[in-house]
């Protein structure tokens, strides 16, 4: 997004053809770097001072919450103009107050002042980013930013080693383990993702035959098809009881770069005996309760890959067959039906981009190619899977996006829609219009839930761009859904109208465990 303070940044950016992509909105161009980034390892956004980077604290708070490797750039007020401390717009306390507050959601926050420094800087600030998979931020006040520079050293410092002895250790200790169980597993998580370690995953499991599951926030983390892949393990929001069963009767559990939240967990419903897992994360790896200081979880896969092997080739994919949709003509639309139609009709060729709420736990089995579910399923921001998916579609042109939104969270980014054709991105998005905030209503309901109604099947008219359809039986919703999937050529709208207090069989379990703490509450 422009700005005046960022315009001369801008303009230089412009002398590239195709890298700078507008949005509507900051939190948009936030959380399409998000998505951009979940993709292809990095992603940059770039926005004016004040009230636009204010405006990014949300979308970067995801990032780290996340561990999503987001580069922030905001132009800022001149040097020289700052002088005597005058009230330039935008301006809140004083001029350091955006610095600060990205200070707290940043894994790096620094201010590019001079010409002399700023290489070093800024290519420490992208390696951070990569190396930590968290968001960074720098501050270019537009006065500098004509300034000359030199060129980026040589001598930038590489990531840390990991002590040999410390690995080696912690690898003897693994395999004990694993080598002595008799019912061992894997939970794969997020950051299997995050740091490229899919192939490494796949290679450790092709060797072992260990058995994968993978949590919410680490959907395709590995891929449905994948012979190894057992399902989503959520606790009481697992994707089905076969792999609950798996999990909780494992006797060692190995768990990869998974954040044990409470929709991880199903409301920490898990049952999983602390004493039998190994878990790695980044930059430690516990074997029951003893630490492996320095130990993350890419040197562990990589480690038991060395010492497993690879496990041969890499056999083809062969698709598992997903479960056929008979939809009942003229029955009335359900949350139930619109779910068994997207998991019938969606997977291949696609990336889904599912909201939080309901549009997240009732796509808990969609089967999906490797990389491809995308959810903010532990900071939870309503909005993020509209504007998500033209990042999405920017890194990965070959799967075209597939938004599954609830009619709240459509209300809060929805004009990022206008933008996509553009640039080549033509999602298929399905509203759940449930008159409200469908995921709230089960644990307490109230006017507060209600929003006001729109004709969102009309917006892709509004906008210019593309078809939308509403329907409200099962029929009418599997014939929209198959039509827009074949209309690859441009944006495709289909509303599915549900009623009011309907949700799927995977929120009312979520909501069962939460209203017992809002009752609690209240």
């Amino acid at each position: 997004m422009p700005g005046d303070f960022t315009l001369a940044l801008n303009a230089r950016l412009d002398r590239h053809p195709g890298l700078f992509v507008g949005t509507c909105d900051e939190q948009g161009a936030g959380f399409a770097a998000d998505a951009y980034a979940r993709l292809t390892g990095i992603g940059v956004v770039l926005v004016t001072w004040g009230v636009g980077g204010l405006k990014l604290v949300n979308s970067t708070a995801q990032a780290w919450a996340e561990s999503v490797p987001v580069v922030v750039i905001s132009g800022a007020p001149g040097i020289a103009e700052r002088e005597g401390d005058p009230l330039l717009h935008h301006k809140v306390k004083d001029f350091g107050t955006q610095m600060r507050v990205m200070e707290d959601v940043t894994a790096m926050a620094v201010e590019l002042r001079d010409p002399v420094t700023a290489p070093r800087m800024i290519a420490e600030a992208f390696a951070t980013a990569r190396r930590e998979s968290r968001p960074v931020y720098l501050e270019i006040p537009r006065d500098v930013v004509g300034m000359p520079a030199p060129p980026l050293p040589d001598d930038l410092p590489g990531p840390p080693v990991t002590d040999p002895v410390t690995l080696a250790a912690c690898l003897d200790d693994v395999v004990a383990r694993l080598d002595e169980a008799e019912r061992p597993a894997v939970i794969s998580g997020v950051l299997v993702a995050r740091l490229g370690l899919q192939a490494d995953l796949d290679a450790l499991a092709r060797a072992t035959g260990l058995p994968v599951a993978e949590t919410l926030l680490g959907k395709s983390s590995v891929g449905s098809d994948d012979a190894w892949f057992k399902g989503v393990y959520a606790g009481a929001l697992s994707s089905d009881h076969e792999v609950r069963a798996l999990i909780e009767g494992a006797d060692r559990v190995l768990v990869l770069g998974a954040y044990m939240s409470d929709l991880n967990t199903g409301m920490f419903t898990a049952g999983i005996d602390r004493a039998a897992t190994i878990v790695a994360h980044q930059g430690i790896t516990y074997v029951g309760t003893h630490g492996y200081e320095g130990v993350g979880v890419a040197d562990l896969i990589r480690g038991l890959v060395a010492l497993y092997g690879a496990g041969g080739p890499v056999a083809p994919h062969v698709p598992r067959p997903r479960p056929p949709f008979a939809p009942r003509p003229g029955a009335p639309l359900g949350a139930d039906a619109v779910f068994r139609a997207l998991h019938a009709h969606v997977g291949p060729g696609h990336t889904v981009l599912a909201d939080p709420g309901d549009a997240l736990f009732g796509s808990v089995a969609l089967q999906v190619e490797e990389s491809g579910f995308i959810a903010t399923a532990y900071y939870a921001s309503l909005g993020f899977a509209v504007p998500g998916a033209l990042g999405a579609g920017l890194a990965r042109p070959d799967r075209r996006p597939v938004v599954i939104v609830g009619d709240g969270a459509f209300h809060m980014t929805a004009l990022e829609l206008g933008g996509m054709a553009r640039v080549g991105v033509h999602p298929v998005v399905v509203v759940i219009n449930n008159q409200g905030y469908g995921t709230e209503r089960p644990m307490m309901d109230g006017v507060f839930n209600d929003i006001p109604p729109m004709r969102y099947s009309r917006f892709p008219a509004a906008l210019g761009s593309g078809t939308g359809v509403q329907v409200d039986t099962e029929d009418g919703f599997d014939a929209a859904l198959i039509e827009a999937l074949a209309d690859t050529g441009r944006l495709r709208l289909v509303e599915a109208v549900i009623p009011r207090d309907d949700i799927s069989p995977g929120l009312a379990a979520l909501t069962a465990e939460l209203r017992k703490r809002v009752t609690r509450d209240a």
